[in-house]
């Protein structure tokens, strides 16, 4: 019996601000390709400016999936993630084009390629109510102790994430980490990754808060606390930074200054995350990422 070929899949990761939506959309339109988001923030309608996220005109007419699906009052897991992730790619392979994952949520990137088997552990609103009340320092030395191993490579600034990871451990008694099992792979892929040195990760940071506080960050926080108080989705790096600011304790500048550092904090968890896998062919420029894909696909 012949041997089934695998559908195709690229994926560009890489740290917040590294150039990854670039680097899609010009191997999308060079390679026939749509692209996927995989990041975390996105996934929620309203939240625009703080998660950076692409504009119509950006997209420069290549079709983007997974953005704006929930809104931020909403709960969205990984598992949720992965069902709605697969489905896209399988109907962009049907439509005769090649499907680029993008983004830098290196759990949502793994249940796709690594074809994660999450724990189905349904939500106990008990055990959430209580963890919502602590503060993101206390959550994550809670995490820490249930699972070490984890909370190496959890982001410390996501609320959403460290409930979801104590309570899956207290529920189960395992650490969350370990639960994860990977499955059979379903696609072919190819992962490409933007590494950059960190002096300029870190001028890229700060020119991309400017940017944002400069196109309207702060009408955006104050709307959206307006409308749906601090959920768990605005407890995020660019939004919840602005909490004491908007109680007058804090100032713009400080504000500012917190999201950068915040945002470099992230960037190196995500590169402890991304190292981990070997699989990653790590490029400098568009040119070197150009002559990987081309030879993936010809195979």
């Amino acid at each position: 019996m012949p041997k089934k070929i695998k559908k195709k899949l690229i994926v560009i990761l890489g740290p917040t601000a590294s150039g990854k939506t670039d680097l899609s959309i010009k191997l999308a339109k060079e390679f026939k390709g749509e692209i996927v988001s995989a990041d975390s923030r996105q996934v929620y309608k309203e939240m625009d400016i703080g998660s950076a996220k692409i504009t119509k005109k950006e997209m420069k007419g290549v079709p983007h999936y997974l953005l704006d699906v929930v809104p931020p009052k909403r709960k969205f897991t990984v598992a949720q993630y992965k069902k709605l992730a697969l489905k896209t790619i399988k109907m962009i392979i049907k439509k005769g084009k090649i499907p680029i994952l993008c983004g830098g949520a290196g759990l949502y990137i793994s249940a796709i390629v690594d074809n994660l088997k999450l724990p189905k552990v349904p939500p106990n609103n008990k055990l959430r109510e209580k963890l919502e009340k602590k503060s993101l320092k206390e959550l994550f030395e809670t995490y820490r102790k249930l699972d070490p191993k984890g909370s190496q490579y959890i982001d410390k600034q996501n609320k959403r994430r460290l409930v979801r990871a104590i309570e899956v451990s207290k529920i189960t008694g395992r650490p969350f980490w370990e639960q994860r099992e990977k499955g059979k792979p379903m696609f072919d892929v190819l992962q490409i990754g933007i590494k950059l040195n960190q002096n300029l990760l870190k001028e890229k940071i700060k020119k991309r808060t400017e940017k944002l506080l400069k196109i309207g960050l702060e009408k955006e926080v104050k709307k959206l606390v307006k409308k749906y108080g601090w959920s768990p989705a605005l407890n995020s790096i660019g939004y919840y930074e602005w909490k004491e600011y908007l109680k007058g304790q804090k100032t713009k500048k400080q504000v500012k200054k917190e999201i950068i550092l915040h945002t470099l904090q992230y960037t190196k968890k995500q590169m402890t995350w991304f190292k981990k896998d070997k699989r990653i062919h790590w490029i400098k420029n568009y040119k070197e990422a150009k002559k990987l894909v081309k030879t993936f696909l010809k195979n």
